[in-house]
């Protein structure tokens, strides 16, 4: 699903609402009913002398406002108030077993409601998600967790917590959808949002992924704090890649959310959208662990380029100024990559980024790393990737034969010596005359070489000679 940018719906106002920092029991008190029709102002006797008339008249519209599903909808709210920690022993494992079968059964109710939820409801319901959700989370796991391109069963530490989570968050995510704009606006505000960005801070994988679908029903639904959301994210991604070494396991699901973002952008793209594509996504190549979220990040930036070809430029620069030095596993995603930019990217600026594609692509044919040197060789199967080359052929053809000849002398892959020939033969098929000058000028340059070589050995074994 896309959401379409719509900054001039931004509302202006004060922000009102929850924080989130609602106290919490004890673990050994039992939650209290704290919203029982005993404590309900409405319920309040009366001080001033009434008639019978006004006493049945009160007492109707009591009964009428707050009814038997109001009230057991406040009783089960009440109890759920309460969030264990889990981790204290001195927590009764039989409470917290009780007080999930109370979530699940208020959700049964929510989910059962025809009539939207009033304020009435709504602001203990709030109470509740905060003090279940809005919780510190345990610091991050310092190592980067290395996986292959391929490999989407990323290991995650469980919450103990999630059995009541993963209801609060189906509850959060009902309440979300059925309630109004106007009251979601008392309920939910800057500070609210911040908490939740917090939480993709989790290691569980369950919660981000649930989080991440509230967060954009949140989007889609409040238009006024687009900008915000968007701007908290921006700080977000940029802390990650300059400010700390730290992993954040939440940037890949943030991604998710700005794919769907940029789906809806209108063209021609605003400028403080190029400047989040220039400043904040092409940077995320930086990092180490930046493989767990590639894909991601991929979707986002190809995004930009279908809608504004020409962006293609940036990023394939960008991409190559932060390309690794002795990580395999990103030199591959970066070169699959590439491949899939050139051919979204515009055509008129092929002659300009020919050659320094072609010169990275042909280091990475040379590498000592087989998956590395045989997936750069494979970007020659490519059509759109021979129609840039070919818009460069003088500068272009000179430093593709080289590779290919070195490839072909000294690899110690066999079958990256194969699929060299293979390449070598569609380039003398492409420009034989070129292909033939070029190995010609190699040669030369490589006996100059033998000759320099030699004469500065010479030179060496004079100064051997007259040292002793």
């Amino acid at each position: 699903k896309s959401f379409p940018s719509d900054d001039s719906l931004v509302a202006k106002g004060t922000m009102g609402g929850l924080n989130g920092n609602s106290p919490r029991a004890s673990p050994k008190a039992s939650p209290r009913k704290t919203f029982s029709p005993k404590n309900s102002p409405r319920a309040s006797p009366r001080k001033t002398n009434t008639t019978l008339k006004q006493l049945l008249l009160d007492s109707r519209n009591m009964t009428s406002s707050l009814d038997s599903e109001t009230e057991e909808l406040l009783s089960l709210i009440s109890y759920c108030s309460f969030a264990y920690t889990f981790t204290d022993p001195q927590e009764s494992p039989s409470q917290q077993d009780l007080k999930r079968l109370k979530l699940i059964q208020l959700l049964s109710i929510i989910k059962t409601l025809i009539k939207p939820l009033d304020d009435q409801v709504l602001s203990p319901l709030f109470i509740m998600v905060s003090s279940n959700l809005f919780r510190p989370l345990p610091p991050p796991i310092h190592s980067v967790v290395s996986v292959l391109p391929d490999d989407d069963d990323l290991v995650s530490n469980p919450t103990p917590s999630w059995p009541h989570l993963q209801i609060v968050y189906d509850i959060f995510l009902r309440i979300v959808s059925r309630t109004s704009v106007e009251s979601l606006h008392i309920y939910i505000d800057h500070a609210f949002l911040l908490s939740l960005l917090a939480l993709f801070q989790s290691e569980d994988q369950r919660e981000r992924d649930n989080l991440k679908n509230v967060f954009h029903r949140i989007y889609s639904k409040l238009t006024f704090y687009r900008p915000f959301m968007r701007k908290t994210m921006h700080d977000v991604f940029l802390h990650y890649v300059f400010e700390t070494d730290q992993r954040h396991p939440g940037i890949g699901e943030l991604l998710e959310i700005w794919g769907t973002i940029i789906n809806g952008f209108s063209v021609p793209l605003k400028e403080e959208h190029k400047f989040f594509l220039n400043r904040v996504l092409v940077p995320l190549h930086k990092p180490k662990g930046m493989q767990v979220y590639h894909r991601q990040l991929a979707y986002c930036v190809s995004q930009f380029v279908q809608k504004e070809p020409e962006l293609g430029e940036v990023v394939i620069r960008g991409i190559l100024k932060y390309w690794p030095i002795t990580n395999c596993q990103k030199e591959v995603l970066f070169i699959g990559e590439l491949e899939e930019l050139v051919e979204t990217v515009d055509p008129q600026l092929y002659k300009e980024l020919a050659l320094p594609l072609c010169t990275k692509i042909t280091k990475c044919l040379n590498s000592w790393n087989s998956q590395v040197a045989e997936r750069a060789l494979y970007v020659w199967n490519n059509e759109q990737f021979w129609k840039m080359a070919s818009q460069a052929m003088e500068q272009v053809f000179p430093v593709l034969v080289e590779g290919m000849e070195k490839n072909l002398q000294g690899h110690w892959s066999k079958s990256v010596r194969q699929l060299t020939e293979n390449v070598k033969g569609m380039l003398e098929a492409l420009a034989p005359f070129l292909y033939s000058k070029c190995l010609l000028q190699l040669e030369i340059q490589e006996a100059g070489e033998r000759i320099e070589e030699m004469r500065r050995k010479e030179i060496w074994e004079k100064i051997e000679n007259a040292a002793m």
